[in-house]
């Protein structure tokens, strides 16, 4: 590591001297001046990585030199020090965005921790991440190894997506690798859980846990007991590493009462997903009862434009004869309008809003080179979701709500996950055209590479003909036809898809939030 340079600026410097000599001794580089006139000539020189900078100086006050450091070296730390304890010297230093403020007299450990949190935390929290992973990774091998329930398999992928944020700064590259290594195991092992234990739940000979039919009735449902409105926003194609990666964003203006994660029923695809979701029924059986608001895939029109319908009959199957309102945000314009009509939401007992831009995104990526710079892997992917929040009328929706006294629901129909592994499949022009699953008469495909199921009545989904199975790609598995395989495999090599069975687009977040 690089000698880290400190320049402290004190026009008493000479009584410093002690506390300069420890910081050399620990190995920092010191440059002593007494006066903010003499700081700013010496950066014009010579680069620092830190500032000390003594706020009562004659001359060029501290305030002054900090107000000039900031606006030629935006990004250097500046660490105030100050004999005065008044509240308005503190809040004008803390307004020019010091990085940290110290009361003088100082003792040199303080000094020696500013200096490590401001120049080594990224190393140190790198390092100390990795050290806390590698404690865990035998624990968290040991509960793959055992015979999961749903409920653990929530919390293990909690466990999993944590330590995926957690390691996203640590420069190891081989932390990365184990950490991807064990998380491709546990996928591949949730797949089996999830293929071996999908017929029965839906059959109900096992007891199943949270999922798309259910999870309005269990935890939306509830809410509209209350005198509070409620506002469900369905985020579409949102994981729940997403979630907790702006989770602090959201939580800036509301409070987090309850963190869910359901499961999603396949295809993880709005057509069935959403549709399931908003009905409260499998998409068999809304073909069944209601016939007018399901589109088969063969079949003309938006495949979920009857959401707002199947909602209506899932409320008033339950007893709900309610007002409620259903808006489709598919563009910031609109966005900024619905902000305006909130105040008129207010006098309906639920109101729900889809976000469409994150399933955009995962689409856009597949077909826009300029896309998959900007989302590149999972830790990219999901910083653009956390750009897009920072700068979103759904953000402004939030602010807004915070205002009032509400019940707000961020959830989602499905997730979506990075793709790298090519399975051949076989099949005719009718075959859906989906990368994560297919259903056709004429499908050729090795059974052992997929998650088969002949007859699609048994998971109660539609069956367009007689002999017409669906298949499920696993993992990070995606499926390629023979023809030009290569050409399409490097396509949609490392893009982001759904529709099959994995961690990121099965369990996805049911978050509950109430105002501050």
């Amino acid at each position: 590591m690089d000698q880290i340079t400190i320049l402290w600026a004190d026009d008493e410097i000479d009584l410093l001297k002690p506390h300069i000599l420890f910081l050399e001794e620990k190995g920092y580089k010191v440059i002593p001046v007494m006066s903010g006139d003499e700081a700013l000539d010496e950066l014009s020189e010579h680069s620092a990585d830190l500032v000390f900078l003594d706020e009562n100086m004659p001359g060029l006050s501290g305030l002054d030199t900090l107000a000039v450091v900031k606006e030629r070296y935006p990004q250097l730390p500046v660490i105030m020090i100050t004999k005065s304890e008044e509240e308005h010297i503190m809040d004008e230093a803390l307004g020019s965005k010091i990085s940290d403020y110290l009361i003088k007299p100082v003792n040199p450990n303080q000094i020696l921790l500013s200096v490590k949190k401001h120049t080594e935390a990224h190393r140190l929290m790198s390092e100390k991440s990795t050290m806390n992973y590698q404690q865990k990774f035998r624990e968290i091998s040991l509960q793959l190894s055992g015979n999961l329930t749903a409920d653990e398999w929530i919390e293990l992928y909690r466990r999993l997506v944590y330590w995926d944020i957690e390691l996203t700064n640590t420069d190891d590259e081989n932390i990365h690798d184990i950490f991807q290594s064990q998380k491709d195991e546990a996928n591949q092992l949730f797949c089996r859980f999830y293929e071996n234990n999908y017929v029965d739940w839906l059959s109900g000979n096992k007891p199943k846990p949270l999922m798309s039919p259910t999870v309005l009735r269990e935890k939306l449902f509830p809410l509209l007991e209350d005198e509070r409105p409620t506002f469900l926003i369905v985020i579409d194609n949102f994981r729940y590493d997403q979630w907790k990666y702006l989770q602090s964003t959201v939580e800036k203006y509301m409070r987090t009462e309850q963190d869910n994660i359901f499961f999603s029923i396949v295809p993880t695809t709005t057509q069935f997903a959403r549709n399931a979701m908003f009905g409260g029924l499998m998409p068999g059986e809304i073909e069944r009862k209601y016939p007018q608001y399901w589109v088969n895939e063969d079949e003309e029109g938006f495949k979920n434009q009857y959401e707002n319908e199947l909602l209506d009959e899932n409320l008033r199957r339950h007893g709900f004869n309610i007002k409620h309102t259903y808006s489709k945000v598919l563009n910031a314009q609109y966005g900024k309008r619905l902000v305006d009509s909130i105040p008129n939401m207010m006098k309906n007992k639920l109101n729900v809003i889809i976000y469409n831009f994150i399933d955009m995104l995962s689409h856009a990526r597949t077909d826009s080179n300029i896309v998959r710079e900007l989302a590149s892997d999972e830790q990219a992917y999901r910083s653009v979701t956390l750009s897009w929040m920072e700068h979103s009328p759904l953000l402004e929706v939030i602010k807004v709500l915070s205002e009032r006294d509400v019940n707000m629901v961020i959830t989602t129909d499905h997730g979506s996950v990075r793709v790298d592994n090519p399975v051949r499949v076989k099949g005719d022009k009718d075959v859906s055209v989906n990368l994560r699953y297919k259903q056709g008469r004429l499908l050729d495909y090795n059974p052992r590479q997929v998650f088969e199921v002949k007859d699609p009545t048994k998971i109660f989904l539609p069956k367009r003909h007689i002999t017409s199975p669906y298949i499920f790609a696993r993992s990070n598995d995606f499926f390629v036809y023979p023809n030009n395989q290569n050409q399409y495999t490097t396509y949609y090599m490392d893009t982001f898809q759904h529709g099959g069975v994995s961690m990121e687009e099965i369990l996805i977040p049911f978050i509950v939030l109430r105002n501050k």
